[in-house]
């Protein structure tokens, strides 16, 4: 590298917030299936302690050798509905319990996968699964939970929605702040290093590494230096930033990968913000012209974000994976925060937003008292954009006890503060009632 890239890649760091948000460590569990779920549960603990016992110190010494910080380390496993077979919802807990404590015993932040993929239809396993959700989430400290309720070639469960929407309100009956371990799919993806929706795809090595790379404050540093410019040098300028993001993010993810004995998967180029000042989203738009995220032209100037992002990624590495594209959580993103408190950005707003970038109503705080088929409707609503637009479509939603819209809640460290927002109060229900499944699109017959 020339002196001035690496004065440059100094300064991403020190100044503009770059970091690698994620090193995930993926696991297979395929083979840990025994003959009970207590023998079950013990292999799990076993598989995982021994491919991720150094996963943590690995990723540090990168740390120190490189100076770029590793912000979280990470373990994602085979959805474990895949392996239930003919658990009951207690047996599950079992399984919830191995998870956390193997998380716990090698020092990573979160473990993703305790997950069912049920866009067409249920399993045992699946059902299990969803049932045991509520204590699952809230026996443990580290497990993160997703479920897949639609895709493109399958079309919408609404049963699995229903479902979803109780279970939703039934985890907020035993916490404040559960829900923000989980997350519900449409056209989940095997890669993704990021929580809560990390899981290891039955397509994926045994063993793989994936890094998710987090550049909003280097983006929006970028921007500020051509201020007044023709849209298309903008785009030109975020393509250029994430292609530089995207390279340390594959250099990272490669010696880790190295280290470790194991597979390298993908770099996942997520603008994921954090509450910090300067490593926001949505400050990334208003460097675009918005005044304030919300405002009209947000949803064109989001579009222009995710697709450069997207283009200078793909131009960096062969291996760019996951969902890759600017994230738009409330709670987590200082900007977004302020455009709700401010009356500008609204849940219909986040709704068409979603349309194109990554995932979608996420770590939204509701009041308590919102119907779980509203929730379920919600969650239909996000599957129905992804499953029409062929993407990546998730629901976050964080209903809270005792709150009215307006109230801050906080959900503690990386997942930040949301304000209670206002949830349309007509009915749902005879919609959500109906149940069933929403057949698929007509352009998911490509055969």
């Amino acid at each position: 590298m020339e002196t001035n890239q690496i004065t440059e890649t100094i300064n991403m760091v020190a100044e503009e917030h770059l970091d690698i948000r994620t090193v995930t460590m993926g696991i297979s569990l395929l083979d840990t299936i025994a003959g009970t779920p207590q023998e079950t549960a013990k292999n799990i603990y076993t598989k995982i302690t021994t491919y991720a016992e150094k996963l943590v110190s690995v990723a540090q010494q990168i740390e120190r050798e490189f100076g770029i910080p590793v912000t979280n380390k990470r373990i994602s496993v085979t959805p474990i509905a895949l392996i239930a077979g003919k658990a009951s919802p207690d047996d599950m807990l079992y399984y919830a319990h191995a998870l956390d404590d193997a998380a716990k015993a090698v020092g990573v932040d979160f473990i993703g996968g305790y997950s069912a993929l049920v866009q067409k239809g249920f399993a045992n396993g699946d059902l299990a699964l969803i049932k045991s959700i509520p204590r699952a989430l809230t026996e443990t400290d580290l497990v993160m939970s997703s479920i897949n309720i639609g895709s493109t070639k399958a079309g919408i469960n609404l049963d699995a929605i229903k479902l979803m929407g109780e279970t939703i309100k039934a985890i907020t009956d035993k916490s404040d702040t559960a829900n923000a371990k989980m997350v519900v799919f449409a056209n989940a993806v095997e890669d993704n290093p990021f929580m809560a929706g990390a899981f290891h795809g039955v397509s994926e090595p045994d063993v793989v590494i994936n890094v998710g790379v987090s550049g909003p404050g280097v983006v929006k540093r970028a921007l500020e230096k051509v201020q007044g410019e023709p849209i298309q040098v903008v785009a030109e300028t975020v393509k250029k930033t994430a292609f530089k993001i995207t390279r340390v993010g594959q250099v990272v993810g490669t010696l880790a990968a190295e280290r470790l004995g194991v597979e390298f998967g993908i770099v996942d180029l997520s603008l994921a913000p954090t509450p910090a000042r300067g490593d926001s989203v949505a400050e990334v738009l208003e460097e675009i012209g918005l005044e304030m995220v919300g405002t009209h032209g947000t949803t064109a100037a989001l579009m222009l974000l995710n697709d450069a992002v997207k283009k200078g990624g793909v131009m960096a590495s062969q291996r760019v994976g996951g969902l890759s594209g600017a994230f738009i959580p409330v709670s987590e993103d200082a900007g977004m925060i302020d455009a709700v408190k401010a009356g500008v950005l609204s849940l219909a707003k986040l709704e068409a937003m979603t349309s194109v970038c990554s995932v979608g109503l996420d770590m939204i705080a509701i009041p308590g008292d919102t119907a779980a088929t509203t929730i379920s409707a919600m969650i239909a609503d996000e599957a129905a954009i992804g499953v029409q637009n062929n993407k990546t479509t998730a629901v976050r939603i964080l209903p809270t006890n005792g709150t009215k819209v307006g109230d801050m809640v906080d959900y503690g460290g990386v997942l930040g503060t949301a304000p209670v927002m206002q949830v349309v109060e007509k009915s749902s229900a005879n919609f959500i009632n109906r149940g069933g499944h929403i057949p698929a699109p007509i352009h998911s017959f490509k055969n």
